[in-house]
């Protein structure tokens, strides 16, 4: 089997990626991940020294736009400075593998309704420090696909993606944490949110992971990879599918700190060229995704663990 070496095993989509090797045949065999941090270059040469992997997803990073805000200084630390010393380490190490860098959809910030859907041609134009990082990792990256031939680097932009397990920080679990306590009569039916006459583009993250797989395999170096459903969601019309299979009846109480700057109206992806280059197709509905978030939550809730 081939060793595979994952950043952020610990986090809402490590986790996902965890449970993926461990439910589904795979010719991967995932590497320990001992104490390491991507600021600290000796943790990351005794864990690759350690491993020797054949192929290495880079997950881990500062991913809360709103901290992004508050710190842009350690989001570029640790976002970009954070890959970087990753990369050589792995240089230092002798890898001539694949190297998939999880990037984001949030790259490409103000777009028009006449982009719509967006796709992998069209410019950048970062709207928050977080995104920033991002995209400057991700020329990091494409720059070191062009100077290590032997490597393979392939970019993976993944839009919202949502699913079980994720922190009350993002809007569907922030949703689904109210709704439950609604429903436990922990909370007055008022949902506090924030602008929600907005639409993005959601993937429950079980597709997400699958995505990452399939780039892995077949995946072209130096390219970049929407991760996205195709499909527009608009942001009231979610939380009201969510209280209907909550069966809660509610109102929206719109709270000006849970509005975010730079907020981009619309988002809708094209997912076209990794349909065509992988043959990887989402498989999980929307529906049976807020069920499941709402169900994580029910029990979060019912287990003191909020």
């Amino acid at each position: 089997m081939s060793k595979l070496l994952v950043t952020g095993q610990s986090g809402f989509v490590g986790r996902h990626l965890l449970a993926h090797l461990a439910n589904h045949r795979s010719e991967w065999q995932l590497v320990a991940a001992p104490s390491h941090d991507l600021l600290d270059t000796n943790s990351l040469d005794a864990w690759v020294s350690a491993t020797r992997p054949d192929a290495v997803i880079h997950l881990a990073g500062q991913t809360f736009v709103p901290e992004a805000f508050r710190n842009p200084a350690r989001t570029l630390q640790i976002n970009l400075r954070g890959t970087l010393n990753l990369l050589q380490a792995l240089k230092r190490n002798d890898f001539q593998g694949t190297f998939l860098y999880v990037s984001s959809g949030d790259v490409y910030g103000q777009v028009t309704a006449e982009q719509l859907p967006i796709d992998e041609t069209l410019l950048p134009k970062p709207r928050n420090p977080y995104a920033v990082s991002k995209l400057a990792a991700e020329n990091l990256c494409l720059q070191w696909s062009f100077s290590e031939p032997d490597w393979r680097i392939v970019i993976a932009r993944p839009f919202n993606h949502i699913g079980p397990g994720q922190a009350a920080d993002f809007l569907v679990p922030d949703m689904a944490r109210q709704l439950i306590r609604i429903r436990k009569g922990l909370q007055l039916p008022r949902l506090q949110v924030g602008d929600v006459d907005v639409s993005r583009d959601f993937l429950d993250v079980r597709d997400v992971v699958r995505a990452y797989f399939h780039l892995l395999e077949k995946g072209q170096s130096g390219e970049i990879y929407n991760v996205c459903s195709g499909v527009e969601r608009d942001i009231r019309e979610l939380i009201m599918q969510m209280a209907s299979l909550a069966e809660v009846e509610i109102t929206l109480e719109q709270h000006p700190d849970r509005l975010r700057r730079a907020e981009q109206r619309r988002v809708a992806g094209s997912g076209e060229k990794l349909r065509a280059q992988t043959n990887w197709q989402p498989i999980i509905t929307t529906t049976t995704t807020l069920h499941d978030v709402l169900s994580d939550w029910d029990e979060r809730i019912h287990n003191n663990n909020e």
